[in-house]
């Protein structure tokens, strides 16, 4: 892949959180002059970073006083609307978009070759190298049929063709919806009404990777495990609650957790504090469905 700049960038703005989080963890943070509201890892490192607002509302003036050589975006979490303002005042842009775990570890090499320190090559060594083995180590093992919602009124989630679904497959988790697909009008989406053809000028370049569920779908989707992050919308014990009200497996056997949304959404090296804090929870999972398994 062509290197976004032919030059060493010195003054970076980043508007993606989990892009800043990476910035500093491969010790590449120094050349951060701007990052958003929502780049809060790690936190006492950002207090002395101009924030330049959120990643879908960034102040454009703010930022071209920032007199960047470089903004790093990403095609999910920034508009396409802010790109053109910001390549109309001149100002070289990185759109990112890693769709899987291995596309996410790449860029972080990418990374350090654009801005050319290769201090922290062990440390993506390390990730890359956990990954296969983790990646190995669930050959073994029989996945867990498992729901993940990123929202609710409507509840919504993710297909196959997301950063989120290749971080459950990665880890041995069967997202039950993977092959649904987002369908236009709402209505449509929640069963309600016949969907638009695909050749309809309505739902022509429409995203379709994050679909909106009704909760008989969740049911008929007999997830064995329901993760509930904190991000983009915030769950709580309270909205576990409706999933323990399901007949579903998860409710059953009490495999219902609320975690860090980061673990399952944020690229980049925020991967390998998956690799620690997801495994504990898939392993009691695992022990149960054994349990169940064992008596069929």
């Amino acid at each position: 892949m062509p290197k976004p700049v032919d030059y060493v960038p010195e003054r970076v703005v980043s508007l993606v959180p989990s892009i800043t989080k990476s910035l500093f963890d491969i010790q590449l943070d120094y050349v951060l002059v701007g990052i958003t509201d929502y780049c809060v890892q790690p936190p006492e490192a950002l207090e002395t970073l101009p924030a330049v607002g959120g990643t879908k509302n960034p102040d454009i003036e703010k930022i071209k006083s920032l007199s960047p050589d470089l903004v790093i975006m990403n095609d999910e979490e920034n508009r396409k609307e802010d790109a053109e303002a910001l390549q109309a005042a001149g100002i070289p842009l990185w759109v990112t978009g890693p769709r899987t775990v291995m596309e996410a570890i790449n860029l972080l090499w990418e990374i350090m070759e654009v801005f050319q320190d290769a201090e922290m090559v062990p440390r993506v060594r390390l990730i890359e190298q956990t990954m296969d083995y983790v990646s190995l180590a669930m050959e073994n093992e029989r996945p867990i049929k498992t729901f993940v919602p990123i929202w609710k009124d409507p509840w919504m989630t993710a297909n196959r063709d997301t950063y989120m679904h290749d971080v459950m497959r990665l880890f041995g988790m069967e997202n039950v919806f993977a092959d649904r697909d987002r369908k236009f009008p709402l209505a449509a989406d929640i069963g309600d009404a016949e969907p638009l053809p695909a050749d309809d000028p309505r739902v022509a370049d429409r995203d379709v990777r994050y679909p909106r569920i009704s909760l008989e779908e969740i049911e008929a989707a007999q997830p064995e495990l329901v993760l509930l992050p904190d991000e983009p919308y915030v769950f709580t014990e309270e909205d576990a609650e409706t999933f323990y009200h399901l007949d579903i497996p998860a409710a059953h056997l009490g495999n219902i957790y609320t975690i860090s949304g980061a673990l399952l959404m944020w690229h980049g090296t925020h991967i390998a504090y998956a690799f620690t804090q997801i495994p504990p929870i898939l392993a009691e999972v695992r022990e149960l469905l054994k349990e169940v398994d064992g008596d069929e």
